[in-house]
């Protein structure tokens, strides 16, 4: 679904800690939050930062969406020592989401994310359900207390790569089949996605600096060769596509 390009003032309205270091944070933006699709994203600005900061939207209910982040930066640091009241510009629902298409002939679908790749799944979760999926979630980390403690529905497996809590190995290994596979996560699991599902629908994870397909910072190889944006062709691709 293409975007809308809504842009206006968000206040924070509320944060919580999920998983070591990672933060959900709540804002007021009732535009974006009637219109976001799972896979779309939001462009965050910061007054004192030249670019914005790319989140995909992790919940979108009643007048208000949700992020999910780590302080990697100066900009992330910046957002999540925000307090209620404080503003960001927030400039979307962007990009293109998942595909629900298939919906007439597929039943099931898994939805594997690592890591902060958590972020676009509740939505996910809550539109594989509106097209009458089946649905089961996959959700890896390194180790324990960086799983992210929440999660849509009770069909849920957990992975973590040390094997301190759920499956020991990686997610894609936990992962069943399904008529749908929906994933994000660093992009060597989505190379893993691809070898092992080319069809899947994977959300990249990337710079964006506009968001609206200007800068071009946010270039994806492709297999075909070449490069794509990520802001605007995707940030969902089929994981074959992608180098």
């Amino acid at each position: 679904m293409e975007s809308g390009l809504l842009l206006h003032d968000a206040p924070l309205t509320a944060a919580r800690e999920v998983a070591r270091g990672m933060w959900v944070l709540s804002f007021e933006a009732p535009e974006v939050a009637a219109t976001a699709r799972a896979g779309q994203f939001v462009n965050l600005g910061l007054e004192g930062f030249l670019l914005r900061r790319p989140f995909s939207v992790y919940r979108a209910e009643g007048e208000r969406i949700e992020v999910v982040l780590k302080a990697v930066g100066a900009g992330t640091q910046r957002l999540v020592s925000m307090r209620p009241g404080d503003v960001v510009s927030c400039l979307g629902p962007l990009g293109h989401g998942f595909d629900f298409g298939g919906r007439g002939s597929w039943k099931t679908a898994v939805l594997l994310s690592g890591g902060l790749g958590v972020a676009p799944m509740p939505l996910a979760a809550r539109d594989a359900r509106a097209a009458g999926l089946q649905v089961t979630w996959v959700h890896g980390a390194r180790t324990a207390d960086e799983l992210c403690s929440e999660s849509d529905g009770d069909d849920v497996i957990m992975a973590t790569d040390d094997g301190t809590s759920g499956f020991a190995g990686t997610a894609v290994a936990a992962a069943p089949d399904a008529d749908v596979i929906l994933a994000c996560g660093p992009n060597r699991m989505l190379a893993a996605v691809a070898d092992r599902w080319p069809e899947a629908q994977a959300a990249v994870e990337t710079y964006m600096g506009c968001g609206t397909g200007v800068c071009l910072g946010c270039a994806v190889p492709l297999a075909r060769g070449g490069y794509d944006r990520a802001c605007t062709e995707g940030p969902v691709y089929r994981a074959g596509d992608i180098d």
